[in-house]
């Protein structure tokens, strides 16, 4: 307990001897940022615990805010954001800065009054970031505990009395009664001074929060039941985790890592306390700590993988009234989206402009979009950029584009084959590393790049490849769509712009027999969900065979004004790679695009199973495989689940639903019974039991609910996951927030086995 103690105290006061760290912790007057006409004056300053920042307006009585670095993921420093930039005449960049917080969270726009203040906010909070994400789970932990205690003491004399404990229970969303309650408060209060400090508090943390479900498990393998022997270690890992050979070398691996205490590593044993920690660790997460890491072949044809996509990539909220902001490109880059579209209209000014067509949202320069693309295109993946351009501009601003992509991008845009020759399959991910593709309409082929007789005209058949034709939403026809009389025109095509497309030529779908017939690798055709709906039912195989040698890119039906999502599952099942989704909308569809994009290092490709590689591949979505995987997941328990209504005393009825998605026949949800009134640990023990045929297609998404039974259950955390990358035994599941980010400490801990029928 002293350990605890000492512990947090010594990493906070190690941390508060920073001069940086001083002069936020003394506050600054920082000017908070919104707009041109919104400056208003804030005082900053960062508190004891070394974690939380908290600011006032210094006019507002008792009004303040506060937020944890934890939820911080980077500082920009200078005009890094359009708000900074729209005032850069007024402040300088030395004075400004910008707090980027994880997730969907909007940014924060700073600007201190002398560069040194800047340069010590900078500084400041990127070492406590760096400090709140190098953190091991134990310190995570023990600082959590730290910070319900800070909370809890709201008389600040450093003790809890029996009331502030009450509180403090409701608060960590748990509901006792009060004679249980009170007889752990005893046993906890050794000094029986009818108040916990610290220390007293932590073991009566460490009462609350003993897990029987756990020490069942280690009283099932330890001869003593207080330890576990490195021979009985290794039968647990052999028999529950099911790992094998490497069970012996691992066991030693996790005393090392996980084991508190040294006389038990003397021993080469583990206590019931690295037992847990092992368990609550990446190792023992559900998810394979082999496909985290980049593990798939990269050298084929792009074709061969699903490539994570965003559709109108300019917008941050919905697609009537949106804003269209830089930040949502830098935001889907991050996620690992490696196909960014561009919606491009003729500028007042000759500077071509990028919003969503006929409607009210904001619009943004296309240099400037293209300048951001430049420089985070890379950050969190090596891997090849699809620009995928909707072009609505005149022949002249089609060449200013041209040139902006020429200048801004460089060598980073691929504007020649790569080795000369016209392929007859697309080049791989590998081979494009750092390179940025455009996607938009092509003046004749590759084959035809000499032959300077072609017109700069394309028919508006390939005009209607980007799909507008079934957008209802545009109640215009696209530029050069249809002539006041009603009929066809030909749109022109500036010849600078057709020269930088090569592998990703956009063209109308005209078939499959057509292209199975005359396509080329490098023409691909967009569709909209409807369609692509319609095509999968009606000719699926077909489809899957398409879409082994050309790419597919799938859009939102544009009757979706609220930027909802459709399903990718039904897309990816049929082998299309560019199934773009609405990155700004939070929900089921984007935690299954996450989903599958968590393996292979989060790079933005996923080879596709063999059987949709395969040219003259038999597979079919509607008939059952022979492959069979019967899978029961055993949910044992929930711990400290985050409250879904602050008010004080609402806790929540948690339920746990695991849902799969893949072939249609694969399509199940299973869900547990609620527990009334306990977030903090609740225990379901029970079992689902599923079949799955297409075991290489499936995902598998768990969600906690919070039961409801007069209205819909709110939501409380998810995480999903390939089923290929799920490990079997047992394991915790790291919830994650509706924005995907991680919600620690909350977790499930499950019993997970599969076995093979075929």
């Amino acid at each position: 307990t002293k350990n605890l103690i000492q512990g947090v105290v010594e990493s906070v006061l190690s941390i508060q001897d920073d001069p940086d760290v001083k002069i936020m912790m003394a506050g600054s007057t920082l000017r908070k940022v919104k707009s041109r006409s919104w400056k208003k004056q804030r005082h900053f300053r960062l508190l004891e615990d070394g974690l939380t920042i908290w600011y006032k307006s210094r006019w507002a009585g008792r009004g303040h805010s506060t937020f944890s670095v934890t939820e911080l993921e980077a500082v920009r420093e200078g005009h890094q954001s359009e708000v900074l930039l729209s005032i850069a005449e007024e402040f300088p960049a030395n004075l400004c800065f910008t707090l980027v917080f994880h997730g969907r969270q909007g940014n924060v726009d700073l600007v201190a009054e002398s560069p040194e203040e800047a340069q010590a906010w900078i500084q400041g909070v990127r070492k406590l970031i760096h400090k709140a994400q190098t953190m091991d789970e134990k310190e995570r932990l023990d600082q959590w505990v730290w910070d319900w205690f800070q909370k809890a003491d709201k008389n600040k004399d450093g003790k809890m009395n029996f009331k502030e404990v009450r509180k403090l229970l409701k608060m960590m969303n748990v509901d006792m009664n009060e004679e249980h309650a009170l007889h752990l408060f005893t046993m906890a209060d050794k000094s029986d001074t009818g108040s916990l400090e610290i220390e007293e508090f932590v073991h009566f943390y460490k009462i609350l929060t003993q897990r029987d479900e756990v020490w069942k498990v280690f009283q099932d393998y330890s001869g003593d039941g207080e330890k576990l022997m490195l021979e009985e270690l290794e039968n647990f890992l052999r028999i529950e985790q099911q790992e094998g050979e490497q069970s012996a070398q691992h066991a030693k691996e996790l005393i090392d890592r996980y084991e508190p205490s040294e006389t038990a590593k003397k021993q080469s044993a583990m206590s019931l306390d690295g037992f847990q920690m092992y368990l609550c660790s990446q190792e023992g997460s559900i998810f394979k700590p082999e496909h985290r890491h980049l593990y798939q072949d990269m050298s084929q044809p792009l074709s061969h993988y699903f490539i994570s996509s965003s559709h109108n990539t300019y917008l941050l909220e919905d697609q009537l009234r949106g804003h269209s902001s830089l930040e949502a490109y830098i935001q889907a880059l991050k996620r690992g989206c490696r196909c960014v579209e561009v919606d491009s209209w003729d500028g007042n000014d000759g500077e071509p402009i990028v919003y969503h067509g006929h409607t009210l949202t904001s619009k943004i320069l296309f240099r400037d979009i293209i300048s951001t693309l430049k420089e985070y295109a890379f950050k969190t993946s090596d891997f090849p950029v699809i620009l995928s351009l909707e072009n609505h501009c005149g022949v002249e601003q089609q060449t200013v584009m041209a040139q902006h992509l020429r200048q801004i991008l460089g060598d980073t845009l691929l504007t020649t084959l790569l080795d000369g020759q016209i392929p007859q399959q697309l080049p791989s991910p590998q081979e494009l590393k750092g390179k940025i593709l455009l996607k938009a309409k092509k003046i004749g082929g590759l084959e035809d790049c000499n032959d300077e007789t072609l017109t700069d005209e394309v028919s508006d058949d390939e005009e209607m490849a980007n799909g507008e034709a079934e957008s209802p939403t545009a109640e215009d026809p696209p530029a050069g769509c249809l002539k006041e009389n009603g009929k066809k025109s030909k749109s022109k095509l500036s010849r600078e712009l057709s020269d930088l497309v090569v592998y990703c030529k956009s063209l109308h779908f005209h078939g499959f027999e057509h292209a199975r017939l005359h396509a080329k690798c490098y023409e691909m055709s967009s569709f909209s969900e409807s369609k692509a709906k319609r095509l999968t039912k009606e000719a699926g195989t077909d489809f899957i065979r398409y879409n082994t040698r050309q790419l597919s890119r799938i859009y939102p039906s544009g009757l979706r004004t609220d930027s909802s999502n459709y399903n990718p599952q039904d897309m990816w099942n049929v082998g299309c790679q560019i199934v773009a989704l609405n990155f700004q909308t939070a929900g089921l569809e984007m935690d299954l695009n996450d989903g599958l994009f968590r393996q292979n290092n989060c790079c933005g490709y996923v080879l596709k199973p063999d059987f949709l590689r395969d040219g003259d591949t038999q597979f079919m979505i509607s008939i059952s495989n022979v492959q069979i995987c019967l899978c029961v997941y055993q949910v044992i328990s929930g711990q400290q689940l985050p409250k879904v209504n602050q008010k004080e005393g609402s806790i929540v009825d948690p339920l746990v639903r695991v849902e799969i998605y893949g072939v249609p026949q694969d399509q199940a949800k299973e869900e547990t019974s609620h527990i009334n009134n306990n977030g903090f640990n609740p225990v379901w023990n029970e079992t689902l039991n599923f079949i799955i045929h297409t075991p290489e297609l499936a995902l598998v998404r768990f969600v906690v609910e919070d039961y409801d039974k007069a209205s819909r259950n709110d939501f409380i955390g998810q995480f999903t996951l390939p089923f290929m990358c799920i490990q079997a035994g047992y394991r915790h599941i790291h919830l994650l927030s509706k924005d995907g980010t991680a919600i620690p400490p909350s977790s499930l801990f499950v019993n997970v086995s599969i076995s093979e029928f075929t």
